[in-house]
């Protein structure tokens, strides 16, 4: 299997129909890819939610999930982030990928996305902030007080092992959770109706 290089800002897509296509992310702007062996069994535990779900990948960094949901079968995918450098880099990937039908792209503050973003609900959310920035349980709360998850939603989240596990709303409950070297993470799900 193709491996993750940090160095040389560049990682390979694991699955799908563009399994082993490059992705090219800038390391000088803090990007944290989710490693090759996080992203396979993440990609497992959602097999049979992939395909043709809508997904939000909110801190995209590398977008390396998002481009990882696209390659195995998702409808659509909304990438975010703040860092313009970091936008100009993943959508020229989307594009040399031919998935710019598929994918739209947001420049700005992931918490004002969530507050003014009215399009559509989701199927699938990727949270996976900087371990500097993780507020992971006001993060989950907000996108189920604006709508943008559907009911029975799916929200994978992605911490440093030495934080604390999320507290979820009261009416979600977590699926998943796993450890590996300095990561933790999670696989919630939204078992309430969608928001007003």
């Amino acid at each position: 299997m193709p491996r993750l290089n940090t160095k040389s800002g560049r990682l390979r897509i694991i699955g799908g129909r563009l399994r082993g296509q490059r992705i090219d992310f800038l390391p000088e702007t803090g990007a944290r890819p989710t490693s090759d062996r996080i992203r396979e069994t993440l990609f497992n535990w959602l097999q049979m939610d992939i395909a043709g779900s809508h997904c939000l990948d909110l801190f995209s960094g590398s977008g390396a999930l998002a481009i990882e949901a696209l390659s195995r079968g998702a409808a659509s995918v909304v990438l975010v982030d703040q860092d313009l450098r970091v936008i100009q880099q993943l959508k020229k990937n989307i594009e040399r990928l031919g998935l710019s039908k598929q994918a739209s792209v947001h420049w700005g503050d992931a918490r004002e996305f969530i507050h003014q973003y009215h399009d559509q609900a989701f199927d699938i959310a990727f949270l996976d902030p900087s371990f500097r920035e993780q507020r992971m349980t006001d993060d989950c709360a907000a996108l189920k007080r604006h709508g943008l998850l559907q009911p029975r939603a799916l929200v994978y989240m992605e911490l440093a092992a030495t934080a604390e596990a999320p507290a979820l709303p009261s009416d979600w409950q977590q699926l998943r959770a796993k450890k590996s070297g300095q990561v933790c993470y999670y696989l919630g799900q939204n078992n309430g109706q969608l928001e007003p």
